[in-house]
């Protein structure tokens, strides 16, 4: 993989070179305009176990300030129980949520609204949030307006607040490295698919205005079940490999 970015970046930078020259008249064509170029491998997004969720909500359950500790349990609560991008959960007013419905209005790309869902573990983490934690975090300033989330200031928590704070929770976690917060919106996904969630239930959930974005989902799922499959069965067993 190393090898062919390598490959990929040495051949666009000589294109560069060569439409450059052809537009200055020096060389009639580009050499490389007919050269057959490695494709760029599809790279699958990073999903968590439903192990490893659920270790990092039980770090952020143990914050030393208990606002933020309801806070942030509320927080991966809905954005993985309902698959949300960071944007779009703090962006979330109060007056979003249908809590008895399991239900809130959010604004995805393009400022367009749907509707997501969440269950039950996520709504008693709202109702924790909004009963125990907020009013403390609201006290404290007097911004906070109709946001859902607020910072230790009573603020609006931001996009970039919220991406630090959950970094620093994953990081106690022992989550990897390449965790962000989409890699929730990732799992929100692959887990239903793996639950046996259909495809386009899962495209209506996430928002996606193309089936083909909801697809990279299904090689995630495939991975895991290869595995799962290579780990289990025993003609699938590495040659040497006794059980």
């Amino acid at each position: 993989t190393g090898e062919r970015s390598t490959v990929q970046q040495r051949l666009a930078a000589l294109g560069t070179f060569y439409r450059f020259w052809v537009r200055q008249g020096a060389v009639a064509k580009d050499p490389l305009h007919a050269l057959a170029r490695p494709k760029r491998e599809k790279r699958l997004p990073d999903v968590l176990s439903q192990r490893q969720v659920e270790q990092l909500i039980e770090q952020a359950a143990a914050s030393d300030v208990p606002a933020l500790a309801l806070r942030d349990t509320a927080l991966i609560e809905l954005l993985y129980g309902a698959g949300l991008r960071i944007a779009e959960v703090v962006a979330i007013g109060i007056d979003d949520l249908q809590l008895a419905r399991g239900e809130v209005r959010v604004t995805g790309k393009g400022e367009k609204q749907r509707v997501a869902l969440f269950g039950a573990p996520c709504r008693r983490a709202i109702e924790g949030y909004l009963a125990h934690g907020r009013p403390r975090l609201a006290a404290v300033g007097s911004s906070a307006g109709s946001a859902l989330f607020l910072n230790r200031n009573g603020g609006a928590l931001g996009e970039r607040g919220a991406r630090a704070r959950l970094d620093d929770i994953a990081r106690a976690a022992g989550l990897p490295e390449a965790f962000h917060p989409h890699t929730l919106r990732h799992s929100f996904a692959t887990h239903l698919l793996d639950g046996g969630a259909d495809l386009r239930v899962v495209q209506e959930l996430l928002g996606h205005e193309s089936l083909g974005t909801t697809q990279v989902y299904t090689h995630v799922s495939t991975a895991r079940l290869r595995g799962l499959y290579t780990s289990a069965h025993p003609r699938a067993l590495r040659a040497g490999t006794k059980r």
